[in-house]
């Protein structure tokens, strides 16, 4: 192909010179040609790209389309049902209610639900009353002196670094304004998150705004945040379900002169936080830190948030936490199939067991223990509506987190540039222009009325099941399309044949 490129321009450029001599066209033809010509000449001598050797200037054309494959996916080829992580559905649900309106969709389901992977809701022929208070739950087990009052649904981590100080700042409004609260990701407790909104302090193994010069956990300046008024809650990053056992990445183009001095770290260079932490190495350290921080924070709600991998890891925690007679006020599950900005694909892909099994495993063995009713958990696994909610709850969890459904809120697209700075609306980059997009006023009202109308779902789905509480909730509300695996069962309820005949 390399040569017949360079056969057809030098033919081209030849012509287009004969016509320019013999009948006075224009030489802009012929300047282009060269230049082509000048151009394949030097990607067919540089050795970098193959393509580009091979396939001079031609090459250029798979980098383009490979650079907008996305977008091509996204708006030509993806249909309502299709979409990964979240479907084009999905998405619009969550835009519509952060927009306040209509949220209807007409003519029926489009998904295929005579499928052995369909869950559905088992509705109650005498719907209770719609509540329409928005739940909310107390964290704070024996030892709290200072509970929390906290909504079923929150703003899960994602850290300023990863999400632009827009996105911060009406994130936090937002949690304001709809009284609910705003976990500031292993990032740190910045400005930003200080809007007036309810806040829970994450701490990951950087310990960024509590580490000392060496990167260890410093007690005094975790102290000093840990008390501030609008801090309500302090998690422990053990793992997240995107990449757990790696530790967060901040990519260095992210990592600006104004995020280093934040987390203590050089700028322009990449941050990967330790995949473990230094302040403990095992179970008996683990609850120790829990009764150092909920000391230095003069008794707020202390917990921890974790992937669950190895099931005899979390079962020795919760043993340790019997012995010591320390128990954390909660704890946060998320599942592998979470969400980042940054992640390599092996982790993502393969790594930590997903949400469903990993809550109900986690509360059973809370329950086995007899320590349930001491701790919250709580549910951060693709949480996106009213029905994400219900299930997460009738798998064990007290309340939800959502990071990627608040983001949608603010405008994310799903464009899939979370990683490389270059995210188009300003929700998840550093660079100043993209982030003037985002206009707080706007994006924090989106943020509020996203919480609203997602719990009022949540509650008109409680109300059609007959359920008037979420203490209610469990799985024998929900039905699977595997249950229905004989075709009198597709027809009748199982239990029809113990029904007396008249």
């Amino acid at each position: 192909m390399r040569k017949k490129f360079f056969v057809f321009v030098t033919i081209a450029f030849l012509l287009s010179m004969l016509f320019y001599i013999y009948f006075n066209t224009s030489l802009v033809i012929s300047l282009v040609l060269l230049l082509l010509l000048f151009i394949g000449f030097l990607n067919s001598l540089q050795h970098k790209h193959a393509i580009l050797r091979n396939f001079p200037v031609l090459g250029y054309f798979r980098y383009l389309f490979e650079m907008i494959a996305p977008e091509i996916q996204q708006y030509f080829i993806e249909r309502t049902t299709d979409g990964k992580p979240f479907s084009r559905n999905e998405r619009s649900l969550a835009y519509e209610r952060a927009k306040n309106i209509d949220a209807t969709t007409p003519f029926g389901t489009q998904l295929d639900i005579n499928q052995s992977s369909y869950e559905g809701i088992k509705h109650s022929i005498f719907p209770a009353k719609v509540n329409h208070e928005l739940p909310r739950i107390t964290v704070g087990g024996p030892d709290c002196k200072q509970p929390y009052s906290a909504s079923l649904l929150n703003i899960s981590a994602m850290s300023f670094g990863s999400l632009s100080e827009n996105a911060i700042i009406a994130l936090n409004k937002g949690a304001k304004k709809g009284n609910f609260y705003h976990n500031t990701g292993e990032g740190g407790l910045t400005e930003f998150h200080l809007q007036g909104g309810d806040v829970t302090w994450q701490i990951g193994t950087g310990y960024f705004g509590c580490r000392t010069n060496e990167g260890n956990f410093d007690a005094e300046k975790f102290k000093e945040k840990a008390n501030h008024p609008f801090v309500k809650m302090i998690e422990i990053k053990l793992s997240q379900g995107a990449k757990p056992g790696h530790g967060g990445v901040l990519p260095a183009a992210k990592n600006t002169e104004q995020i280093a001095k934040i987390r203590g770290v050089e700028p322009h260079t990449t941050i990967l936080s330790p995949p473990s932490h230094t302040a403990f190495s095992n179970p008996e350290g683990l609850i120790q830190f829990i009764a150092q921080l909920r000391q230095l924070s003069n008794g707020k709600p202390i917990g921890f948030k974790l992937c669950i991998g190895q099931t005899s890891e979390f079962e020795l925690i919760c043993q340790e936490m019997i012995l010591q007679n320390c128990f954390p006020d909660f704890i946060t599950v998320d599942g592998a199939e979470g969400g980042t900005g940054a992640a390599p694909l092996e982790f993502s892909d393969g790594v930590g067991m997903p949400f469903e099994p990993a809550m109900i495993f986690v509360n059973k063995t809370l329950i086995s223990l007899n320590i349930r009713d001491k701790i919250r958990v709580i549910g951060s696994g693709k949480i996106i509506s009213g029905y994400s909610i219900l299930r997460a709850i009738a798998m064990g969890a007290d309340m939800c987190n959502s990071a990627r459904g608040f983001m949608f809120s603010l405008g994310c697209i799903q464009a899939l540039r979370c990683n490389n700075n270059t995210c188009p609306t300003g929700v998840a980059t550093q660079d100043k222009m993209l982030m003037k997009g985002l206009v707080v006023t706007d994006k924090s009202e989106r943020v509020y009325y996203f919480h609203k109308n997602t719990l009022h779902a949540a509650n008109e789905l409680l109300a059609a099941a007959g359920k008037s509480s979420y203490n209610e909730v469990d799985n024998s509300i929900f039905m699977r399309g595997d249950e229905f695996t004989k075709l009198s069962d597709l027809y009748f309820p199982d239990n029809l044949t113990n029904v007396s005949r008249f």
